[in-house]
């Protein structure tokens, strides 16, 4: 990561979006950071800013949007309000060379932040110049039941898939499902799939079944990869749901599949395979489809 440049590219979407005397406080923040040798200009800025920033998200251009992905992958302000966006210019500005200094600083930080804080620091894992070095913290706050907190870390964040080694990845998943969170968008979800998850999910599947309750299609798409003659009984069931849209994602998790008999059964519907094989139908459709059906009316 150019740390210059993403400090640049967020004081120019910081322009876009915030007042003019919000600006001005941060650039004299900005100047009294880089005085300060102690951390307390910092920690006083971090707080304060919420004076001066709105919780609106910010209002990005496309050509922003795909400017952010090459600046870092899989960066995605638009996800941000701006008051996390100020305050991710500010920790870019908290220079400290010493890894182990810089890492005792954040995590007194993450000790006493709010709610708020919190989420901005996480969202911001992926900026940060020390990353390796915070995956202990990182996992720690996937323990949160705070939505907003947890989304910070496991969703448009590219941190995770990257960074965090395949139980911890595999626990933020298995809660994501437990908690109804919007799959779809946990960045690397494909690319992260594994074996061991496969099974965690399916077993999480068979425990809400036996509850009478029923399962997030998105879950599927963690399976498809790994199916195979113990857990096919379990697509074809969902198959033959009377939810169209379980239906189509045990479908699309069947395309993912080189397991023969889930492909046998995927030609069976044909519509649906081509709607598949003509991008139409997506894990992002079948997630955003869920998401606006299980929104309180």
């Amino acid at each position: 990561m150019d740390l210059e440049k993403t400090k640049t590219f967020l004081l120019e979407i910081l322009k876009m979006n915030a007042e003019p005397k919000s600006l001005d406080w941060l650039a004299l923040q900005k100047e009294k950071i880089g005085e300060d040798t102690s951390y307390m200009k910092f920690y006083l800025a971090f707080g304060m800013a919420s004076r001066y920033f709105k919780k609106n998200l910010m209002d990005l251009s496309e050509t922003k949007i795909q400017k952010a992905k090459t600046l870092v992958e899989g960066f995605s302000p638009e996800s941000w309000d701006q008051l996390q966006t100020a305050r991710s210019y500010l920790l870019l500005h908290f220079g400290i060379a010493d890894a182990s200094a810089w890492v005792d600083a954040i995590n007194k930080l993450f000790e006493t932040a709010d709610m708020h804080e919190q989420q901005s620091l996480y969202a911001a894992l992926p900026l940060m110049p020390f990353r390796e070095e915070m995956v202990e913290r990182a996992v720690e706050g996937l323990r949160t039941n705070i939505a907003s907190v947890f989304d910070a870390i496991a969703l448009d964040n590219p941190y995770p898939s990257q960074y965090m080694e395949e139980r911890a990845w595999n626990q933020m998943v298995l809660k994501a499902v437990f908690m109804q969170r919007p799959l779809y968008r946990i960045q690397g979800a494909d690319k992260r799939a594994n074996p061991t998850l496969a099974k965690i999910l399916v077993d999480f599947a068979h425990e809400r079944w036996a509850a009478g309750r029923k399962v997030m299609p998105e879950l599927w798409r963690f399976v498809g990869p790994y199916l195979d003659i113990q857990n096919f009984g379990d697509i074809e069931k969902v198959i033959h749901s009377s939810d169209p849209l379980e239906k189509n994602a045990a479908l699309l998790a069947c395309h993912q599949s080189g397991f023969v008999p889930a492909n046998s059964l995927l030609k069976q519907f044909p519509k649906v395979q081509r709607e598949i094989q003509q991008g139409e139908l997506t894990w992002e459709k079948i997630g955003r489809e869920f998401e606006n059906l299980s929104r309180p009316q």
